[in-house]
C-alpha cells in the first residue's frame, strides 16, 4: 500500500510539473523544428545546445493517413504528444506489398500512400515533433524483407531464404532503390525534399534487423556498412542510426551473457562502431524475452541491459545511445495500470540518471501512442493518453525533467 501510495503522490507531482510544461511549450515548439538534430561526440545536439528528449513509437501513422478520412488520428496523436512535451517520433517510412502498400512492387508506389506520408512529417513539423522514419521491417508485417526476397525470386533470383535479404544484389539494389526514393521525396504539402527536412531527426535502416543464418553478427555487419555509405551518400545533413534491439555478437564475446538467453545474429558492438552510424539504439521488451519470469527478475535483467549498452556507448562506441522500444504489455498474465505505471517509472528514472552523468544516454522511445478508436491497432503495449491519466502525467514528467536537464548539461 505504501508504494501505491508513493506513486499516486509521484504522478500528482508530474502533473503539476506539466502545468509548468504547458506554460512553456508554446515557445519550446515554435522552434523546434529550426535546425537539424546533430551528434557531438556521446551528445545530442539542437543549434548547439544539449537535445534530450523524450519520445515514442507510432509505426501506424502513414498506414491511417493514407486515407484523407482518417488523418485526424494522425494529428490527435501529434497534438497529445506534444501536449505532453513528447519531442520526437519514431515510425514507418514503408510498407512493402499486400493491402495500402507504399511500395507496390520493386520501384512502384501508390502516390496516395505516399502522400500520407506527407501528411505525417508535416503535422509533425506543425506540433514539434522530430520524426525517425525507418526503411524496412525484419518482420513480414507490412512487407518487410520476406516481401524483397519475393520480389527478387519473381525476377528469377536464385535464393534459399529470407536472410538472403542482406547478401544477394537483387534485394540490396531493390531496397537502395527505396531508400533514394524516400530520401529524395519532394513533399507535397510542405514543398520540401525529406532530405532537406530538419523535422526528419534520423533514418534507420531497418526495424530490428535479424539473421538466423549467421549468430555472429558479420553479414548484417557488412550489410549496415554498405546500406550506411550509400543513406550518407545521399544525405549527410540527417543522422542515421540500425534499428538494432542491443544484442551483442562475437566482437565482445564476454557480453553475450548479457543477452536475454539467445542470439538474434546482430553485434551491437561492431555496427555501431560504423562511422556514418551516428547514435546506437537498444530495445527492452523483458515479458517477451523472459516470459514467464517475475516482474522483479524482469526489472533486474532491464536494469543490467540498460547499464551494459550505456557503458558501452559511453567508453567504447563513443557515440549517444537511444532506447527507441520499451514498453509492458497489457495481455500479460496479472497485468495493471499499477503494473505498468511502476514499469515506466522506473525506466524513465534510469534514463535520466544515464543522461545526467555524462550525457550519453540522449532518450527514450515508449512502445506505442494510438489515437481514440485504434483498438484494432492494439498489440497490447497501446497507450491513448486520453484515457490513461496516470501514464500520461508520468510521461509528461519525464519530458519536463529531460528538457530541463538539456539546459543543464556542459557539452
Amino acid at each position: 500500500m505504501a508504494s501505491f501510495q508513493r506513486i499516486i503522490s509521484y504522478v500528482f507531482f508530474l502533473f503539476l510539473l506539466s502545468l509548468a510544461l504547458a506554460c512553456e511549450a508554446r515557445v519550446l515548439f515554435e522552434n523546434a523544428n529550426e535546425g537539424f538534430v546533430r551528434v557531438n561526440g556521446v551528445h545530442f545536439e539542437l543549434n548547439g545546445s544539449p537535445f534530450l528528449f523524450n519520445g515514442f513509437n507510432s509505426y501506424w501513422l502513414m498506414d491511417v493517413a493514407a486515407e484523407p478520412s482518417e488523418r485526424y488520428k494522425v494529428s490527435e496523436v501529434f497534438k497529445e504528444a506534444s501536449s505532453a512535451g513528447l519531442s520526437v517520433c519514431r515510425t514507418w517510412a514503408f510498407s512493402d506489398g499486400g493491402d495500402r502498400a507504399l511500395q507496390i512492387s520493386p520501384g512502384v508506389y501508390d502516390e496516395r500512400v505516399f502522400q500520407g506520408l506527407d501528411f505525417v512529417i508535416s503535422e509533425a513539423k506543425k506540433y514539434g515533433v522530430r520524426l525517425i522514419l525507418s526503411f524496412v521491417n525484419n518482420y513480414n508485417d507490412f512487407g518487410g524483407k520476406a516481401q524483397y526476397v519475393q520480389w527478387a525470386r519473381n525476377v528469377g533470383a536464385q535464393i534459399s531464404g529470407e536472410d538472403d535479404f542482406y547478401t544477394h544484389y537483387v534485394t540490396k539494389d531493390y531496397f537502395k532503390s527505396h531508400i533514394q526514393k524516400v530520401v529524395t521525396r519532394y513533399n507535397t504539402i510542405t514543398g520540401m525534399a525529406y532530405k532537406d527536412d530538419s523535422t526528419i531527426m534520423a533514418w534507420e535502416l531497418m526495424n530490428e534487423p535479424r539473421n538466423k543464418a549467421d549468430y555472429s553478427g558479420n553479414t548484417v555487419n557488412a550489410w549496415v556498412q554498405e546500406m550506411a555509405s550509400f543513406v550518407k551518400s545521399l544525405d549527410n545533413k540527417h543522422l542515421l542510426e540500425i534499428g538494432m534491439e542491443g544484442f551483442y555478437g562475437d566482437s565482445l564475446p564476454d557480453r553475450k551473457s548479457v543477452n536475454p538467453g539467445y542470439q538474434v545474429g546482430t553485434d551491437f558492438i561492431n555496427s555501431h562502431l560504423i562511422k556514418e552510424i551516428d547514435f546506437a539504439t537498444i530495445h527492452a521488451y523483458t515479458d517477451q524475452w523472459l516470459s514467464g519470469q517475475s516482474d522483479d527478475a524482469q526489472m533486474v535483467f532491464m536494469q543490467r541491459w540498460m547499464t551494459s549498452h550505456w557503458q558501452d556507448a559511453k567508453n567504447i562506441l563513443k557515440k549517444p545511445l537511444v532506447l527507441a522500444e520499451f514498453g509492458k504489455s497489457s495481455r500479460d498474465p496479472g497485468f495493471s495500470q499499477h503494473i505498468r505505471d511502476t514499469f515506466m517509472i522506473t525506466i524513465y528514472r534510469n534514463i535520466y540518471s544515464f543522461a545526467k552523468d555524462g550525457g550519453t544516454m540522449g532518450g527514450s522511445l515508449i512502445w506505442q501512442l494510438v489515437a481514440q478508436g485504434m483498438e484494432n491497432y492494439d498489440d497490447g503495449y497501446c497507450i491513448d493518453l486520453g484515457k490513461n491519466p496516470s501514464t500520461a502525467g508520468i510521461i509528461v514528467g519525464q519530458s519536463h525533467a529531460m528538457t530541463t536537464l538539456a539546459r543543464l548539461v556542459q557539452v
